[in-house]
């Protein structure tokens, strides 16, 4: 049995495995970095311990760190989580080296299917489905474009060491296959070191699902269903479900034994998902579906099976860990009901989904607290997080905040279930794709089943379109903005010769006054009303009591008030305008492009001088394991280029000045 678990991950999968190891009377053992010391997972272990720096590199994956501190505190395994190091076999390797448990697979299983093209090899041979591609050797540019070409359009470049959407991009046709190699390449070899690619068809209305597999050191392999993550934004899941709709009882015994076979062809032990790319174009089919990758860990979107099979897959892992058999043979499993979950995330969908950093301000979320039971009987709302009300969303990891689960009788119940928690959801301070969710939810063709993953992307800006602030909106965040500021930033006097209120001796006294609103300014009308300052909207005036409220906090830097609200789940950033601005604090509809977020400048794609065309990309910058390019506002003259590759930035900071063509005449 073991008695002491160190987990070498952070956030929300770390809490998660605190919770089933707790339960079982296991002593857990937390690791932090620098971003991290006041985290949730640090302050509900029984213990941790801080192993380096806010970046990854620099503590999450330090190999030595992370065992010195198990040596030290006497941990007897090591639970990686998903992540990190939880598919490295040289990691598992040292765990096993150094005499203690680790909490996966075996490192030759993890290495079998760590690259893509050879556990493609593997699947073959053991005659589980292939997606048609190249997986080999030769990554020279003109031959894998050859080998697109060979293959028909479209493909996928995908990187052989990739997950999560990493290193990947779709091929519509061969002009675009050049820059499109080049991106994957480059995205693949920041987050995994490792460039090499391969190509395969791309499926016509694919589905993407994927079946829970789990192994035991006895020989014994089990699947525990299987679950649809067909809902995706740039290959990345949005929202999860099980068990997959349409599926029927054919397909689904095709498919169990299809990953059973993948699981046993490589003595597979623990936990694990072999996913499967299927072709929706005519239904689910038995011989539609076609292997694409295993991931040899705990999911992400784990808690849909759990809710549906009333297995805890951590308990699960743990007990395998530890030696002992799986509890269930696969003619005990069964399947109850339906659960969806979503991926709550700081982003910001009405503006390319940027990622937000910074802290939370608020996090209430009303079943924060109420952990589904685990019998396969029980329904409602499951929440899994890392965080809390005044926690940080750090801008060194995944920007996740929360997981929302929802278990009904059946698929719509469900459904509607997650809709009704997340409008309820309380989060603030940071942007949230809770609309971008609550629009996807509502849907006709994902309520109707009729999706493949590239749904999200044909719907386009009507998932992401925010609307403007109302007047009453407004007229709210300038009060609590004029609340916050000192008299001098908008003087009322009682003397009538001092006074700046609009006085005139004919009409209202009325004035214009400026609001920024996400960082675009517009001219407000106030005016002087029997009940004192007021905003005027197009029917009435919403009237500014000027008081001091708690919801107003000051923006990172400190140098302006900045009000931060959300409505119906929308983020809004008011302030003022600042009217003594420095060439550091310019407006952007001047042709200052600013850094979008926090993070590294990985490409520069101009030079001062150089003349751009209106969408061009000026340069690119990676932030939370994903690559964002930004481009020009017009047509313009470059200058004042401010950043270079491998500059560490910060958000909004000054990248360069895009000089109108008419300027520069």
């Amino acid at each position: 049995m073991i008695e002491r678990l160190l987990i070498a991950n952070r956030g929300e999968i770390a809490c998660r495995i605190m919770r089933t190891a707790q339960a079982m009377g296991i002593y857990t053992i937390a690791i932090y970095s620098d971003a991290d010391v006041n985290a949730r997972h640090v302050r509900e272990a029984d213990e941790a311990h801080h192993v380096g720096g806010a970046a990854a590199a620099d503590s999450y994956l330090r190999m030595d760190r992370i065992l010195a501190v198990a040596k030290n505190t006497g941990a007897d395994s090591i639970h990686p989580g998903y992540g990190f190091l939880s598919e490295n076999a040289e990691f598992a390797e040292q765990v096993a080296q150094a005499g203690i448990k680790f909490v996966g697979p075996p490192p030759d299983a993890i290495r079998a299917m760590g690259l893509k093209d050879r556990a493609k090899k593997i699947m073959q041979d053991a005659g589980v489905p292939v997606v048609p591609g190249y997986h080999g050797d030769n990554q020279n540019a003109d031959f894998l474009k050859r080998k697109a070409y060979e293959i028909g359009y479209p493909v996928l470049i995908k990187a052989v060491a990739g997950g999560g959407g990493k290193g990947m991009r779709k091929v519509a046709r061969a002009l675009e296959f050049d820059e499109a190699l080049e991106a994957a390449r480059r995205e693949a070899l920041a987050a995994f070191g490792n460039d090499d690619v391969l190509i395969e068809r791309f499926v016509e209305s694919p589905r993407h699902i994927e079946i829970q597999v789990f192994g035991d050191s006895h020989g014994n392999v089990v699947h525990l269903f299987e679950r649809d993550c067909s809902l995706q934004r740039r290959h990345q899941k949005v929202i999860e479900e099980a068990p997959a709709p349409g599926m029927t009882d054919a397909v689904r015994a095709a498919m169990g034994k299809a990953a059973c076979d993948a699981a046993r062809a490589v003595n597979y032990e623990g936990a694990g998902t072999v996913e499967f790319i299927v072709d929706g174009s005519n239904g689910l089919t038995e011989d539609g579906f076609f292997f694409m990758e295993m991931n040899t860990r705990l999911q992400v979107e784990h808690p849909v099976t759990e809710a549906i099979t009333g297995v805890d897959l951590v308990e699960w892992q743990l007990l395998v860990a530890a030696g002992e058999a799986l509890p269930s043979a696969q003619e005990e499993l069964s399947i109850t009901g339906h659960a969806m979950e979503a991926r709550l995330y700081a982003e910001d969908p009405s503006n390319g989904f940027l990622p937000s950093s910074g802290p939370l301000h608020t996090f209430d979320l009303e079943w924060e607290n109420d952990y589904l039971l685990l019998d396969g009987e029980t329904e409602g709302i499951r929440v899994d997080s890392g965080v809390g009300s005044g926690d940080v969303i750090s801008p060194h990891y995944d920007p996740m905040i929360a997981k929302v689960i929802a278990h009904g009788s059946d698929r719509m119940a469900a459904m509607k279930d997650l809709s009704v928690a997340l409008s309820t959801a309380n989060v603030t301070g940071l942007a949230t794709n809770i609309p971008f969710l609550q629009a996807l939810l509502a849907q006709e063709a994902f309520q109707e089943e009729r999706f493949d993953t590239g749904l999200i992307d044909r719907l386009g800006e009507g998932l992401t379109t925010r609307p403007e602030p109302s007047t009453p909106i407004k007229a709210f965040a300038m009060e609590q903005l004029l609340a916050l500021g000192d008299e001098d930033d908008f003087p009322i006097s009682h003397d009538p010769f001092a006074a700046m209120d609009g006085f005139q001796l004919v009409g209202r006294r009325e004035i214009a006054h400026q609001l920024e609103i996400d960082g675009v300014l517009e001219t407000v009308r106030l005016r002087f009303g029997p009940n004192g300052l007021q905003m005027q909207g197009e029917d009435e005036a919403f009237t500014l009591a000027v008081r001091r409220d708690e919801g107003v906090f000051l923006d990172d830097s400190g140098a302006k008030p900045v009000f931060n609200l959300q409505n119906e789940g929308h983020h809004y950033r008011f302030s003022l305008p600042s009217y003594s601005l420095t060439d550091e604090e310019k407006s952007v509809g001047d042709g200052t492009v600013r850094v979008p977020m926090h993070g590294k400048i990985i490409a520069v794609a101009v030079a001062d001088g150089d003349m751009v065309e209106e969408g061009d990309i000026l340069f690119s910058v990676e932030a939370m394991k994903m690559e964002h390019a930004v481009i020009a506002p017009f047509k313009g003259v470059v200058s004042g280029l401010a950043v270079a590759v491998s500059d560490q930035a910060q958000d909004g900071q000054v990248a360069l000045t895009v000089q109108a063509e008419a300027e520069t005449a």
